[in-house]
């Protein structure tokens, strides 16, 4: 299904919201631009425009996502962590093998102040597909303003399965208790 040939920017903002809210997993932007003729960049505009609207809509690497209230799923906690870019796929997986999903990754910048940004990393596929998206872009992870330090909000079924998962991550040296930071 295509965009109609001469609608207007209104039009297509809702018909890519409709897109949006009809997925589950994420779009990803040159998708969507395929499908409404439009280019990839005006989807970016689109996309700002629809957050402005206060539509729920965010970036993951993985694609543009409707957000959905995922907070209600399970446990929550957040963790603090420290190591080299090399280790990011390491900490991701133990995170992941563990049946914990990583909602966001952000850091407290002394100036920029606090800055998060979505992951929603459930899988080793997913894990693997960030690292790729990274490389191909030679980005720089967030934590590399803050010397490696960086928190996650990490969800779990269970509190026994969140406190497992920090122990594996103390046991590797990357969980940081926050009281010494």
């Amino acid at each position: 299904m295509t965009q109609k040939e001469g609608q207007s920017g209104r039009e297509r903002r809702e018909y890519l919201l409709n897109i949006l809210k009809n997925r589950k997993e994420p779009v990803k932007a040159a998708s969507l631009a395929k499908l409404t003729g439009v280019s990839r960049q005006v989807i970016v505009q689109d996309m700002a425009l629809l957050r402005a609207s206060e539509q729920p809509v965010i970036a993951t690497p993985q694609g543009y996502l409707y957000f959905t209230d995922i907070r209600a799923k399970g446990m929550q906690r957040i963790i603090y962590s420290r190591h080299a870019p090399a280790d990011t796929e390491k900490e991701l997986n133990i995170l992941v093998d563990h049946g914990v999903s990583v909602l966001d990754v952000g850091v407290e910048h002394s100036v920029y102040g606090k800055i998060f940004r979505p992951l929603k990393l459930k899988s080793r596929l997913d894990v693997k597909k960030f690292i790729a998206q990274m490389a191909e872009n030679d980005a720089h992870l967030l934590s590399s303003l803050t010397g490696g330090l960086h928190l996650h909000t990490i969800e779990a079924a269970t509190e026994e399965v969140l406190n497992e998962v920090c122990d594996a991550l103390t046991h590797e040296g990357f969980l940081l208790d926050p009281k010494t930071i």
